[in-house]
């Protein structure tokens, strides 16, 4: 299995266990909170919600990574295009973390 499929099939986990926050505004309000572990921005967000959220996940000591399209990203939570994710549970971010950086 390629590790883009156990990206995505780790998301759609996380996404049934409602550890997944989406939407530009409502993740930098998790990550101000202190709740978000992991930030996944689609390869193709615009550039103003990249720098948004790059800021704020740095000068909240957030880790960010850019992934996949927005309708990828959509499409391994049941949703609709999704531009930005954000994950609130520790476990998933961990597992999600060591995959995107072997990716």
């Amino acid at each position: 299995m390629t590790d883009s499929k156990r990206i995505f099939q780790m998301l759609g986990m996380a996404a049934r266990a409602r550890k997944i926050i989406t939407g530009e505004e409502l993740v930098v309000r998790e990550i101000r909170a202190g709740n978000a572990q992991l930030v996944i921005v689609s390869e193709d967000a615009s550039k103003n919600t990249m720098k948004k959220i790059t800021d704020k996940c740095t000068s909240y000591n957030v880790e960010k990574h850019v992934f996949g399209s927005r309708e990828d990203l959509g499409h391994a939570i049941g949703k609709e295009s999704r531009v930005v994710l954000a994950l609130t549970d520790a476990g998933f971010a961990g597992k999600l973390s060591g995959l995107l950086n072997e990716y």
